[in-house]
């Protein structure tokens, strides 16, 4: 089996800098987060999260519940933060999710989500998907994708590991008795078809800690299209994170 966490820089320095775990959304893989490495150099190690089914790993069997996803993100995750090195996670709407839940397992100085429900808010969420509904083509469209400009073996590709992560997500219970010591940042965009205002605020129930909801113009995708806002966020909150306490911005 392949790894599932994944980073692109072999500077033996970079273990000393603060970890930066980013998941991706929905039918992705996570060599989308390559480019943020060269735009933290000297703030942050970026890892990406890798699900079976796709890029390196598509030959890989999902697992078979959202738990068990969570439980192996996790268990390489402890490696990564050894000796008390400072973690930020950041998740993009399925991604989101996952990370949040492997915020539970492996504490972070902060959780950064965005275009995600908050937990309590996914029960049944991505059934549209699943049944081949009307979310599957937002989820095109809000990412600047035309479903009638992709060849056939293109799409069915993205739509098969749209699937297969929907279902996953369809295993997913909440469990709300233990909340986050971190801060949660929630990331929306104006024109999201697939998560409300009302999705977004529901993040303020999962912390002890500070809440702040965050908006931006475009679709679904909007943060990772234009990520410059949240890259730097992520920046002011990864070098408070070496300290006593976290800066949000």
């Amino acid at each position: 089996m392949g790894a599932w966490i994944s980073t692109w820089s072999d500077d033996p320095a970079g273990r000393t800098l603060p970890a930066l775990l980013c998941l991706p959304p929905a039918g992705a893989g996570c060599q989308q987060f390559r480019a943020w490495q060269p735009a933290l150099a000297g703030t942050a190690q970026v890892y990406g999260v890798q699900l079976p089914g796709r890029e390196n790993r598509w030959r890989e069997p999902m697992p078979d519940t959202f738990d068990e996803a969570v439980g192996a993100i996790a268990a390489e995750l402890l490696d990564v933060v050894a000796d008390g090195r400072p973690l930020v996670v950041f998740g993009h709407s399925f991604g989101g999710l996952l990370g949040y839940e492997v915020s539970r397992r492996v504490a972070p100085r902060a959780l950064v989500v965005s275009g995600c429900r908050a937990p309590g808010h996914w029960d049944g969420a991505g059934r549209g998907i699943v049944d081949d509904g009307e979310e599957l083509d937002k989820l095109f469209d809000t990412a600047g994708l035309d479903p009638g400009l992709l060849d056939e073996d293109t799409r069915a590709l993205m739509v098969a590991m749209l699937r297969k992560d929907a279902q996953l997500s369809l295993s997913y219970v909440h469990k709300p008795d233990v909340r986050l010591d971190a801060p949660v940042h929630a990331w929306g965009a104006d024109g999201d078809e697939t998560v409300s205002s009302e999705d977004l605020d529901g993040w303020a129930a999962v912390t002890t800690a500070a809440f702040t909801r965050h908006t931006t113009k475009g679709g679904h995708h909007a943060v990772l299209r234009r990520p410059q806002p949240v890259l730097d966020q992520l920046t002011a909150l990864l070098r408070g994170a070496g300290g006593e306490t976290t800066t949000g911005v």
